[in-house]
């Protein structure tokens, strides 16, 4: 069996609210499949991270001052991370790593932090510090066609805008900007998002895709994820969207 190689990008800087947990989830739900995982890690500083090979690159949500922070180590590393983004690499980016992605953030003071400019948003944070978005959050998105809801936990002043393509659809909660009907962004191989959680644990389905997404890539075949036993978090899904969407 094929394995799949996993960059994690900052994880001692981007782990709001247990977002490396996505990287466990998938490395999880990998090796249920008797798909063998790797997970490099790249912290700031580091010179000689290996982006040859990589399936996934993944970074999670920070603060203001860490964005601040890595923001130039992560701008040495744009020809590398756009050349894998445009052999189709699998990004997947929580909150602070879906901002930094984008045109630049500019924070509550006014002062803006340049992005890595693969997309076309851009960001800016309330001048009002207390204005956030904050709460539950429920997304319907389309993986591979089929309509599936998505739910995690959103908290950020970031107001994102000139979204070309939303990763869902919001059934509760803001999304990209106040009230907005839009959340994330999403391509072929990119799921780019507000939704905390770590997102993967409420949302296995989504895990899936995008093992379905490498493993396909990598191997030039259709693959088809065999079924693992999902009721627990499905009951919990269950659970909350009945206390979300009524």
């Amino acid at each position: 069996m094929e394995k799949l190689k996993i960059l994690h990008m900052y994880p001692a800087m981007l782990d709001l609210y247990g977002d490396s947990g996505n990287v466990e989830i998938l490395s999880y739900r990998c090796r249920m499949r008797g798909i063998e995982t790797e997970v490099i890690k790249h912290d700031l500083g580091d010179r000689d991270t290996d982006f040859s090979g990589v399936d996934i690159v993944y970074l999670g949500g920070g603060a203001d001052f860490e964005q601040q922070l890595l923001a130039d180590d992560l701008l040495g590393l744009k020809d590398e991370i756009r050349k894998a983004y445009e052999s189709g690499v699998y990004f997947l980016m929580i909150c602070g790593g879906y901002q930094l992605m984008g045109q630049y953030y500019k924070d509550s003071n006014g002062k803006k932090i340049p992005g890595l400019g693969l997309f076309d948003y851009y960001t800016a944070a309330s001048t009002n510090k207390r204005e956030r978005c904050i709460g539950n959050i429920v997304v319907e998105a389309d993986l591979s066609g089929e309509k599936y809801k998505v739910i995690g936990f959103e908290n950020h002043g970031g107001q994102t805008t000139n979204v070309t393509s939303p990763f869902g659809k919001v059934l509760a909660g803001n999304g990209n900007e106040f009230s907005s009907t839009t959340e994330g962004y999403t391509e072929k191989n990119v799921t780019a998002t507000y939704l905390h959680g770590p997102l993967l644990s409420k949302n296995p389905k989504l895990a899936d895709h995008i093992i379905s997404y490498c493993m396909t890539r990598k191997t030039g075949t259709d693959y088809v994820p065999a079924p693992i036993n999902d009721k627990l978090e499905e009951d919990c899904r269950s659970q909350l969207f009945e206390r979300l969407l009524k």
